[in-house]
């Protein structure tokens, strides 16, 4: 069992890594095709973008497949298109290649997260999904500053240190992986969209959107919001990322057993007003290297866990449908980080460059708002056990 969850796990720490590790590459790219930084940014943005509107889509078209098929062929795509944009001889053909791996992507973070969620009783979904995520907060604190640190000779290296990590999790995945639950199910795209009229899962994920919308604000110009610390030198600001990401390791792995022990609703309320009150003192934070550091590895904490929660909170407000709850999320959460560079950059043209978290520490305030408003004040039941008065799914209700 553990195996298999950590053979997800290695799938997500591929599309984290490609997800996270362009923003560090935008210079690079931008001199090898003759474009502008901005025009290079444009490609963070379509992956994200591509992710957020082909993720419901997707998942209609395969929702009969068997859930191996499905997560190696989302791998297999994946791969493909990054190999494609390692190989892309133009800007628009490495757009195009970014779209397709997108694609990959939308098909295999639902698909992994539905499949962890299976192989586990109900009162271990929470670290469960930990373990899934935790391949992307991984990618945070070593795929993204090593892809980073290759990038500095060849972006088209690191492209193809992340065609190897796909290449890896597919052969993993096609050797190891059997014994997931297939659906019961496949509605179609009007039935995947329906959740939508109830207003907590509306209110789920608009919370996720909000708080990653924040989050992606400021991580893709942290190399600006931490100037006054590291002084433009690289080494300091790669040991702030790399501080960061181990302490996005933690929060994922704490998040999910906090979760399982305390509900959800406490870990949503904690992370939010920790993270708004990391963004909102940044400004002072970053005009040391201590600061920074400090920043960094409580924001994170904080931040990861309750990305956690956001996830578990979805899949159980209705566990039979939880593959199709958990894509509408993960489109909220891509759509979040697709606005967050436009987002960031209006902050710092309103802000300036100092100033400009505090926009995200608002965003985050807004976040913890709608989490207090459409999550339930209960209990945590005993596991396994639904609370009094509630039908029993298996999935304590109190901790929706």
């Amino acid at each position: 069992m553990r195996l298999r969850l950590l053979l997800l796990a290695l799938g997500a720490f591929a599309v984290g890594t490609d997800t996270m590790v362009m923003a560090g590459l935008l210079g690079d790219i931008s001199a090898d095709l003759e474009i502008s930084v901005p025009a290079a940014g444009q490609l963070v943005t379509v992956f994200a973008l591509g992710y957020a509107v082909l993720a419901p889509p997707l998942a209609t078209v395969t929702a009969r497949w068997p859930r191996q098929r499905l997560l190696l062929t989302a791998l297999a795509v994946f791969t493909l298109g990054n190999a494609l944009s390692a190989l892309a001889p133009t800007y628009p053909l490495l757009l195009a290649t970014r779209l397709l791996a997108a694609a990959g992507a939308a098909l295999y973070t639902p698909a992994a997260s539905a499949a962890a969620a299976s192989l586990v009783p109900p009162e271990r979904r929470g670290r469960a999904l930990a373990t899934v995520m935790g391949g992307m907060t991984v990618a945070t604190a070593l795929g993204v500053p090593l892809g980073t640190y290759i990038g500095d000779a060849d972006w088209r290296l690191t492209m193809w240190l992340v065609v190897a990590l796909g290449a890896v999790a597919l052969a993993g995945l096609a050797v190891l992986l059997r014994g997931i639950p297939a659906p019961t199910a496949a509605p179609g795209l009007r039935e995947r969209l329906v959740p939508l009229g109830n207003r907590r899962v509306l209110g789920g994920i608009g919370t996720t959107f909000l708080f990653f919308l924040a989050v992606q604000s400021v991580y893709i110009y942290l190399a600006t919001a931490m100037r006054p610390a590291t002084g433009g030198d690289a080494g300091r600001l790669t040991l702030i990322m790399f501080v960061g990401g181990l302490s996005s390791v933690a929060g994922s792995w704490l998040g999910g057993r906090a979760v399982d022990r305390l509900g959800v609703r406490p870990v949503l309320v904690t992370g939010a007003a920790v993270t708004a009150a990391g963004y909102l003192a940044l400004p002072w934070l970053s005009l040391t290297m201590a600061g920074a550091l400090g920043y960094v590895l409580v924001v994170q904490l904080f931040a990861w866990g309750m990305a956690v929660a956001l996830a578990h909170r979805t899949a159980s407000l209705d566990p039979a449908n939880a593959p199709l709850l958990l894509s509408l999320n993960s489109s909220a959460l891509y759509l979040g980080m697709a606005a967050g560079g436009g987002v960031g950059s209006a902050a710092i043209g309103l802000l300036g460059p100092h100033w400009f978290p505090l926009a995200s520490g608002a965003l985050v305030l807004l976040a913890l708002a709608s989490a207090v408003a459409t999550t339930r004040r209960h209990a945590p039941a005993p596991a396994g056990r639904a609370p009094s008065g509630a039908p029993d799914r298996r999935v304590p209700a109190g901790r929706a």
